[in-house]
């Protein structure tokens, strides 16, 4: 589950818990309601909200290991679920109407990694944690919109490589240095406290969120096609 704290104009979504943080319907609910209570806080006519920023963060030694495997328990169904939720939810945080920061606090592999990218910024504790695309080395393949959010985050066609073709564990100084994250730092705590100051320096600019929002999309439509393509192509199936 996930717990939702407001600080000023920064609000703190962490998934809580010792846990892997594994993506199934309940978690990705839980944190799709906490965006809508968000959103509702902020919204103060339909073309504009108050400035403020998101950060999402986690417990223990795990951002997030991706999609509860186990919970779909090899089921074909199971799998597109929990796949059009993590869409819905992406598609979400790209229409949030103001900055959004991941402050990776340990691994964040798969679909977990993917959750994590889809912020603006993504901050990473350098003593414990990798980014792990561990599709190849499990032999599943990747959704198309997967890859068009990794094209639009990741612009090193040697790091996507590195990510997707070699399935490489990549810690926080390397993912620096390859540009796939922002910045790293020493321990959880200063990732997240990283990750306040420079919320609070986005939201001091005070941007209309709904602007905001509408670049975001506009900039991340080829991933916002492929989730609406995925999604006629789901029903095309029912």
């Amino acid at each position: 589950m996930c717990t939702l704290e407001r600080k000023g104009n920064i609000f703190i979504l962490t998934l809580t818990g010792p846990g892997e943080h594994r993506l199934n319907p309940t978690l990705i609910d839980s944190i799709r309601s906490a965006l809508n209570q968000i959103r509702a806080a902020v919204t103060t006519t339909a073309t504009s909200s108050s400035p403020s920023a998101l950060i999402t963060t986690a417990h223990g030694k795990f951002f997030s290991n991706g999609y509860d495997l186990s919970w779909a328990q090899s089921s074909q169904s199971r799998l597109e679920l929990m796949d059009s939720k993590l869409q819905s939810l992406v598609a979400d945080l790209i229409s949030l109407p103001m900055p959004t920061i991941a402050a990776v606090s340990g691994h964040a592999s798969a679909a977990g990694f993917i959750l994590a990218l889809s912020h603006d910024y993504l901050l990473m504790r350098r003593d414990r944690g990798f980014i792990y695309m561990s599709e190849l080395d499990i032999e599943l393949l990747l959704p198309r919109w997967f890859l068009a959010l990794i094209e639009s985050k990741v612009g090193s066609p040697a790091a996507r490589r590195d990510l997707l073709l070699r399935a490489d564990r990549v810690k926080a100084d390397v993912a620096v240095a390859k540009g796939i994250i922002d910045s790293a730092h020493d321990s959880a705590e200063e990732t997240v406290e990283a990750a306040v100051i420079l919320g609070e320096e986005l939201v001091a600019r005070k941007w209309n969120g709904h602007v905001y929002a509408q670049i975001r999309k506009d900039l991340l439509s080829d991933v916002l096609d492929e989730i609406r393509a995925n999604n006629a192509g789901s029903r095309s199936r029912l």
